[in-house]
């Protein structure tokens, strides 16, 4: 090794090690934390924390700090941190850098905690948000359960936060198909909250993917959901808002999702729910596409003509094949009562040979019948 080499190599363990610290100390995704990250670097942040120039909490925060049992734990493989510049690192995540805040969160995260054994980068590669309220109706965790395993199916990861309704729904539903799923965390990757979830929670963990920015032993708060939002949407190709109120978690995500320019989609709902509000209202606004199921989802999320939605046509009838002829018959013949085949002709403006050939015609197909008196629908 070159002693050129070897001084990035230390300084790049140094930035790590910074960034490692401020995911421990500042609150995720706090606007300037993550501006002056983006400027000048982690050391020099941290550097700036410890001497005070970001508040005394926050200073005394990090005098405390000790990260030898969490690098103890990495190396022992219960974690893993990456940052910008890992093979692990999603390149989707520089969109958020430079946003304006949304409820007082933004910015690029200082890094990420993973648990689990897939490769964050090459599972979000094709992946898509799925997100909804948790109090959902039984319409909305079937449609989410449905989408996830679909999705997952056609080889896409669903995303979403492992929260209890719409979020269980979507990762249960895609652990039933072939794909990956990843729960995006407001807690660390060895938390598991909601408790209620803790069977499915470690299923992703031990199979699939947990990813944080917050380390592990953190707890969720408020602030912290907000944060985590922001992950998810720009995370993922798009984003699919199942049910949702007008103030909800999901709906800040589909801003998220908006402003970092990507695939926005609601599924419709019960206009006499309160949790079709959030849905409706981005398909009537044009923020988001309406759809109804995987296939009209992956045309929206695919490469341009990769994959089309087949078009829904009604039940095939009868009539659809008969000529114009055929049709004034069989339109002219009534359905309760025989009618002379001389009244069936007038009415349809045809000839009593050319009209008989038709009702002949007709009859083979098991459409009419014949009587004393004339004719009527079978």
């Amino acid at each position: 090794m070159s002693a050129e080499r070897g001084v990035v190599d230390r300084r790049d363990e140094r930035e790590r090690s910074a960034r490692m610290a401020l995911s421990c100390i500042a609150d995720a995704g706090d606007p300037a934390i993550s501006v002056e990250v983006a400027r000048i670097g982690a050391i020099e942040v941290l550097r700036a924390v410890v001497a005070g120039d970001h508040g005394p909490a926050l200073a005394e925060r990090a005098r405390r700090l000790d990260l030898t049992d969490l690098q103890a734990a990495i190396g022992a493989g219960r974690f893993r941190f990456v940052v910008p510049g890992d093979e692990e690192w999603p390149s989707r995540l520089a969109d958020l850098e430079g946003q304006g805040p949304i409820q007082q969160r933004a910015g690029v995260p200082y890094g990420l905690w993973l648990r689990g054994p897939r490769c964050l980068s090459e599972v979000v590669d094709r992946s898509v948000a799925i997100v909804g309220s948790r109090a959902a109706t039984e319409y909305g965790n079937q449609v989410a359960a449905e989408l996830g395993y679909d999705l997952s199916e056609a080889g896409w990861a669903v995303v979403s936060g492992g929260a209890f309704g719409i979020d269980a729904a979507a990762h249960r539903g895609a652990l039933s198909g072939t794909g990956s799923t990843v729960a995006v965390l407001a807690c660390g990757v060895d938390v598991c909250y909601p408790a209620g979830n803790a069977d499915l929670l470690n299923q992703i963990g031990q199979d699939h993917l947990l990813v944080s920015e917050l380390p592990p032993g953190a707890h969720p708060t408020r602030v912290r959901f907000l944060a985590r939002n922001r992950l998810i949407a720009a995370l993922t190709v798009g984003t699919v808002v199942v049910e949702a109120a007008i103030r909800s978690g999901a709906r800040n995500t589909a801003n998220w999702a908006a402003t970092c320019n990507r695939r926005l989609m609601a599924v419709p709902g019960s206009v006499f729910s309160g949790l079709s509000e959030t849905p409706h209202l981005l398909v009537r606004d044009g923020q988001a596409m309406l759809i109804s199921n995987a296939a009209e989802a992956l045309e929206l999320l695919a490469a341009a003509g990769e994959f089309m939605a087949p078009r829904q046509v009604g039940r095939a009838r009868p009539t659809d094949a008969m000529d114009a002829s055929r049709l004034a018959v069989f339109e002219a013949v009534p359905r309760n009562r025989y009618r002379p085949p001389e009244e069936i002709a007038i009415r349809a403006n045809l000839s009593i040979p050319h009209c008989l050939a038709e009702l002949a015609a007709l009859a083979d197909g098991g459409l009419v019948q014949s009587g004393p008196s004339g004719w009527r629908l079978r």
